[in-house]
């Protein structure tokens, strides 16, 4: 699988031991920075990267790493046909992608450890959706939202 990756000076210590993890089971990671250490720079620049390559085909899931995982979610769920969750537990990052189709895993760096980190990662690429119908009636629901604040703007 390729998997795009970014992180901003919070997630950034958590990147590197995660494209290892990626890198180690087979997967082809993008890595979107950051490349290093900044404490000025902005997690909404690594979520847009992480996001938009995914968006584009680029990759087909991201993984987005800042402080607590929530700010790097808000705006990667700006970009349409992105459904980004925060994950700090197994079950929310395999079954984010089995009922949701989530295609781009948070992380806070400050919120968990790094062997729960891979662990979340291993969820996550893992896990595939289930193509239920219930579920696919869920995602026309949410492309329709979608689809309607596109209309609405001017």
């Amino acid at each position: 699988m390729r998997i795009a990756i970014g992180a901003d000076h919070g997630g950034w210590a958590l990147k590197a031991p995660i494209v290892a993890a990626l890198q180690a089971a087979g997967h082809t990671v993008l890595d979107l920075g950051a490349y290093a250490l900044n404490p000025a720079d902005d997690y909404p620049d690594f979520a847009q990267a992480v996001a938009e390559a995914v968006r584009r085909g680029q990759a087909e899931r991201g993984i987005v790493v800042c402080g607590s995982g929530v700010g790097a979610g808000i705006v990667a769920n700006k970009l349409p046909g992105i459904r980004a969750g925060v994950c700090h537990d197994t079950y929310s990052a395999h079954q984010g992608v089995e009922h949701d189709d989530m295609n781009v895993l948070c992380l806070g760096a400050r919120v968990i450890g790094s062997e729960l980190a891979l662990e979340l990662v291993r969820a996550f690429v893992g896990a595939k959706f289930s193509g239920e119908e219930r579920h696919r009636r869920r995602l026309a629901k949410i492309a329709a939202l979608e689809n309607a604040a596109r209309e609405k703007q001017p």
